[in-house]
């Protein structure tokens, strides 16, 4: 089988922590950066990609770690509102996992090809352009101290559409949040809280599942590097989409989707 070298692998950790909460796809970008370097779609390849996310986990863990820590206090009975939050967490995480869970095999088999990725960058595309004057009319919604369960199953249910490669997780619980009365900046926020759990769940049912192929394909040094690498940007990444997001929205995302799909058609198709 087809091995790893760190520079690859410090590629796709920096793609991995750049894109990963950003709504323009990680899964997508990752898949066709594998393919331009030369890394044959394998069972390997996509638990590697699906692995150096716990890079992007920890960097949220780091910039969030006061919203965090008020979870954990909630859980132990000593904040309410860190508990009503952390259980809308999981309220949200559930139908993602449920489905996935259920369909994951089969995505992977059908939809993981550089096609369908390239469909759900245009689409997702258009959907912002389309929504943009939407998304626009709610940045001042609620605090994120005021969503309630079903405000969250809504947002969960949203985060299902992800399963889709290159559609962005993040892009759709954004757009969920808005919808059910989220500010941006509060939606923003519970979508990264939301993908450390989600994220979490999956890498470690890869780690489980397919670990042992993974790491006999490429090795621990090429993992450590791609996790290092996904850290560091995604820490960057995340502080600087904040602001970008408070200031401009989201419309830069759908050019960005666009040249995106443009690139990977003219480059592999």
């Amino acid at each position: 089988m087809q091995g790893m070298n760190l520079l690859q692998a410090l590629i796709l950790g920096l793609v991995e922590g750049i894109t990963e909460y950003l709504p323009v796809s990680s899964t997508g970008h990752l898949l066709i950066v594998q393919r331009l370097l030369g890394i044959v779609e394998s069972e390997a390849s996509n638990s590697y990609a699906i692995a150096i996310q716990a890079g992007a986990i920890v960097a949220v863990l780091g910039t969030y770690r006061q919203r965090v820590g008020a979870i954990l206090e909630g859980f132990i009975g000593r904040n309410p509102g860190g508990l009503n939050l952390g259980l809308c967490i999981i309220v949200a995480f559930l139908p993602a996992a449920v489905l996935g869970t259920l369909l994951n095999d089969r995505i992977e088999q059908t939809l993981f090809g550089v096609k369908p990725v390239i469909a759900a960058w245009v689409i997702g595309g258009v959907l912002i352009l389309a929504l943009s004057k939407w998304i626009d009319a709610r940045r001042n919604g609620k605090s994120l101290d005021q969503i309630t369960w079903q405000a969250a199953l809504i947002i969960g249910l949203a985060q299902c559409v992800a399963m889709l490669p290159g559609t962005s997780r993040s892009l759709v619980t954004i757009l969920g949040g808005l919808a059910v009365g989220l500010s941006l900046s509060a939606a923003v926020e519970f979508a990264f809280l939301l993908g450390v759990v989600t994220l979490s769940a999956a890498t470690a049912y890869t780690a489980l599942k397919h670990g042992d192929g993974m790491l006999a394909a490429y090795g621990w040094p090429a993992l450590l590097t791609g996790f290092i690498a996904a850290w560091i940007a995604a820490a960057l990444a995340v502080k600087w989409m904040v602001g970008w997001l408070n200031r401009h929205g989201l419309m830069l995302f759908a050019w960005w989707r666009f040249i995106a799909a443009a690139a990977a058609a003219w480059l592999l198709l």
